[in-house]
C-alpha cells in the first residue's frame, strides 16, 4: 500500500498531467485551463493539510468535508460549485487513464446556488454609455467600437479580447465569436456597431499598429499590442463615470443588458441562448426574470386575478 507521502506526489504530477490533458485533447481556453488548475490546487491543499490518505479515491464523506474545508475560506457558493465541476472532471481524467476508480465525486452536488438577479441598464442607460467616448478621449474610436461591440453582440469580454480580424464578416453584418472550450458561433452585428468598428478599423487603428503591422487582432493598445480584459473593464469603468452611471458597472453589465434587451423585444429564447454562447438554457432563462415590466404583463395577462383591462 502506497504511502501518503508518495499518494500526494501521485496527485501532484497527475494534476499536471491533467493540465496537459486540457490543453492538448481538450483545447480549452487560457481562462479555463487557469481556472480549473487554481481549483485543484485547493484540493490538494486540503488533501496535504488535511494528510487525506485516499486524496486520489476520496469517499464521499472525505469530499464533503473538502466542501466544507472550501466554506470555511469563505468561498462564493458559485465558487464552491466551480471547484466542484473542476473535481468532476479531474476524477474523470483519472478514470480515463485508470488512475481511479472513484465514483463517489459524481454524488457530489453543488451547494444551492442563490439566483442573483444582474445588474441591467436600461435602453437609455446603455446609449448614454455608448456614446461617452468623445474627441477628448485620446482613443474614443476605439472606445466607442469596442462599446458597441460588447452590446451589440452580447460578448464576453475574453472574447472581444481574442476577436481577430478574420473573424469580422461586416459587409454581411456579423462575427464569429469564439467562446469557452473554443467554441465557435455566428452573432449578428447592427448598423450602429458596425459603422463605429469601420470608423475604428480606417481612421485609428492603422495609426496604432505601425509597429506591430502584423498583429491581428481587432483591438489594440497604442502600442499595437492586444488589449487585455483588465484594459477593456478600466475603459468600461471610465464610461459609466463619465456618463453618470450608477451601479457596478463592467463589460458584462452590457452582455447582461443584450440579453434581457432582445427577451423584452420579443426575441425566442433559445436563439438568445445560441448568441449568447450558453450551453445550457437554463442559464439562459435567467433572463427572464429580469426583465420586470415583462413578468408584470404576463402575470396581468394570465393570472385570474392579474390587472386586465
Amino acid at each position: 500500500m502506497a504511502s501518503f507521502k508518495e499518494t500526494i506526489a501521485d496527485l501532484n504530477a497527475q494534476i499536471t498531467l491533467f493540465g496537459s490533458f486540457l490543453k492538448t485533447e481538450r483545447s480549452v481556453s487560457k481562462n479555463t485551463y487557469v481556472s480549473y488548475l487554481r481549483d485543484l490546487k485547493k484540493y490538494f491543499e486540503w488533501s496535504l493539510e488535511r494528510k487525506i490518505t485516499k486524496c486520489m479515491n476520496p469517499s464521499l464523506d472525505d469530499l464533503l468535508n473538502f466542501v466544507e474545508y472550501l466554506k470555511e475560506k469563505a468561498l462564493a457558493h458559485s465558487s464552491i460549485a466551480r471547484h466542484l465541476i473542476s473535481l468532476k472532471n479531474f476524477f474523470r481524467f483519472l478514470r480515463l487513464e485508470e488512475k481511479s476508480t472513484n465514483q463517489s465525486v459524481e454524488l457530489l452536488e453543488a451547494p444551492a446556488l442563490w439566483t442573483r438577479i444582474p445588474f441591467v441598464l436600461s435602453p437609455e442607460s446603455v446609449t448614454t454609455l455608448l456614446e461617452s467616448p468623445s474627441l477628448e478621449d485620446r482613443y474614443f474610436l476605439r472606445d466607442r467600437a469596442i462599446l458597441e461591440c460588447l452590446y451589440a453582440t452580447g460578448c464576453r469580454v475574453s472574447e472581444v479580447v481574442n476577436m481577430e480580424l478574420k473573424d469580422l464578416h461586416l459587409e454581411s453584418s456579423f462575427i464569429t465569436c469564439t467562446g469557452k472550450g473554443r467554441k465557435q458561433r455566428i452573432v449578428p452585428l447592427g448598423k450602429k456597431a458596425i459603422l463605429a468598428i469601420k470608423d475604428y478599423l480606417q481612421n485609428l487603428r492603422p495609426l496604432l499598429v505601425k509597429i506591430l503591422s502584423s498583429t491581428s487582432m481587432v483591438f489594440v493598445s497604442k502600442a499595437g499590442k492586444p488589449l487585455n480584459r483588465i484594459i477593456i473593464w478600466k475603459q468600461v469603468k471610465k464610461y459609466a463615470l463619465k456618463s453618470g452611471l450608477n451601479g457596478k458597472i463592467s463589460p458584462h453589465t452590457l452582455r447582461h443588458s443584450f440579453a434581457t434587451h432582445l427577451l423584452s423585444g420579443g426575441a425566442d429564447l433559445r436563439a438568445v441562448q445560441d448568441m449568447l454562447g450558453h450551453s445550457n438554457i437554463r442559464t439562459t432563462q435567467l433572463y427572464t426574470h429580469v426583465d420586470r415590466n415583462r413578468l408584470k404583463l404576463i402575470h396581468s395577462k394570465f393570472h385570474p386575478r392579474g390587472n386586465k383591462k
